[in-house]
């Protein structure tokens, strides 16, 4: 990737108005779309399904280039996420706004910067419930360029499918 695109991330500004919404109330006018799965099962599982998600495994086991200002996510990291193919990638910039690090729950929140196909935010959390470990998702979006629009339900299901592949990503780690 290139590095000059992701030090330029830290002048984009968010690209939606409803910064935060993801741990209140979903907002109207976007779509919404979520993932809630047992993963495995106990802290060592927890632990492992925690660092890959907070370590950016998560999206390079679900097979997307992806580059940061930092190894791992924290409030105010950029992220520059690559997906489609190599010869007409779709670069997919966002910001950490939040993380958690607690004994049964670890996890970051997103939002799209300027440049995104999408306009909105993702929330990504482990949670160790008993010996249940979850990997749950709350998100929502709408198109931000011509190209998402005309996607229509095709952009809808290529989402749900990359949260497919993240959910097999963390279930994996927790292995």
């Amino acid at each position: 990737m290139d590095s000059d695109r992701l030090a330029r991330l830290a002048d984009l500004t968010l690209s939606y108005p409803e910064v935060g919404a993801t741990g209140t109330a979903l907002p109207d006018g976007y779509s919404h779309i979520g993932r809630n799965a047992l993963i495995g099962e106990g802290l060592a599982a927890f632990r492992a399904a925690g660092e890959c998600l907070m370590t950016w495994g998560m999206h390079r086991a679900a097979g997307l280039d992806v580059e940061a200002t930092a190894p791992r996510a924290a409030p105010g990291v950029n992220v520059l996420v690559r997906l489609g193919p190599s010869f007409l990638p779709i670069d997919a910039p966002c910001r950490v706004l939040h993380t958690v690090e607690h004994p049964d729950r670890i996890g970051f929140t997103y939002g799209t910067l300027d440049g995104h196909p999408e306009h909105g935010e993702e929330s990504f959390s482990i949670l160790l419930d008993g010996d249940d470990v979850r990997f749950v998702v709350i998100a929502f979006s709408k198109p931000a360029s011509l190209a998402t629009r005309l996607a229509g339900p095709l952009g809808r299901f290529a989402q749900g499918k990359i949260l497919d592949r993240y959910r097999d990503a963390v279930r994996a780690a927790a292995t």
